[in-house]
């Protein structure tokens, strides 16, 4: 495995025990805590950009999700809670409280920003604070599934297809299809964006059967239980209770239909505030400037 510690200067590796496995993280710097949560098909390496700036506010907290990276990955049950956004959200309370921070602020993106939000929904006096990277609530994404969209997300109905088909397609030529699927991503369609350290811990993490399976299962959930979670919450009334930043890549997904802002206002975060972000999807990659720009003055704010 890829040695990351460069990336991270001065934060310190741990293995913590999860409900369902161990799962892996790093933490750094002194102040209030803070979580970041990476995305899919990534790691906790996606963060080295802005973890070392935001560790001089804060104690930093980044892991990998469970089935991605360095964290355990058991098989799943095909979609219905192993790799649900509420049980990867149990892992992240086990990492917070193994560190001894029963409270916490939050920053996620794309699948991690769908376990943040379900974190901050399911377990509202945990989250200070929560900032998500360039997503809609799962149930807009489905509800807006267009042609375009659904174009744009392909992977969405393809890796939730039953076991084992998108695993067998995608282990034929894993690192080309992670390539592939994250160059076309960015705003620049390259892989200039990605330090070589962080891309190689992308590739090596999806390269095990595990892990590919993983990730089938995060989107077969992500197609099912995280719907359903969603549904049941938004007919219950129920939203955020702590302030919300949302941004987003002006050459992202999310940017090519209704507001981004005015979709989280209206489902989950009446309250939420944001912006672009002149990126792609990968902001903390692509844009760490822009991006911290925005994260430091949230997250440093004093509560109203």
């Amino acid at each position: 495995m890829s040695n990351l510690d460069s990336l991270f200067p001065g934060f310190t590796a741990h293995w913590v025990d999860g409900p369902v496995g161990k799962i892996f993280a790093r933490s750094g710097g002194e102040g209030p805590p803070l979580v970041l949560i990476h995305g899919f098909p990534q790691t906790h390496a996606q963060w080295h950009r802005i973890a070392p700036e935001l560790a001089k506010t804060h104690r930093v907290v980044c892991l990998d999700l469970r089935g991605y990276g360095w964290s355990s990955a058991p098989h799943g049950d095909g979609g219905k809670a192993l790799y649900s956004k509420r049980g990867m959200g149990e892992d992240v309370v086990a990492v917070m409280e193994a560190l001894g921070h029963a409270r916490f602020a939050v920053v996620g993106h794309d699948r991690g920003a769908r376990v943040a939000y379900r974190l901050a929904l399911d377990h509202p006096g945990r989250v200070e604070r929560l900032a998500l990277l360039d997503i809609v609530p799962t149930l807009s994404m489905w509800e807006g599934m267009n042609a375009a969209r659904a174009m744009q997300v392909y992977h969405w109905t393809f890796l939730a297809q039953p076991e084992p088909v998108p695993e067998n397609l995608v282990k034929a030529d894993p690192v080309g299809w992670l390539d592939h699927t994250i160059a076309s991503w960015t705003r620049a369609k390259k892989l200039d964006a990605f330090h070589p350290l962080a891309l190689k811990a992308y590739e090596e993490s999806f390269s095990d059967p595990a892990r590919i399976h993983a990730a089938c299962e995060d989107y077969r959930a992500g197609a099912t239980t995280d719907l359903t979670h969603d549904e049941i919450d938004r007919v219950a009334g129920k939203t955020i209770l702590c302030p919300v930043l949302a941004l987003w890549g002006d050459g992202g997904i999310p940017a090519k239909g209704e507001s981004p802002l005015e979709v989280w206002r209206e489902t989950f975060a009446p309250q939420a505030e944001g912006h672009s972000v002149t990126s792609g999807h990968f902001l903390a990659e692509e844009n760490p400037e822009a991006t911290l720009a925005a994260l430091r003055p949230f997250l440093t704010r004093a509560a109203a």
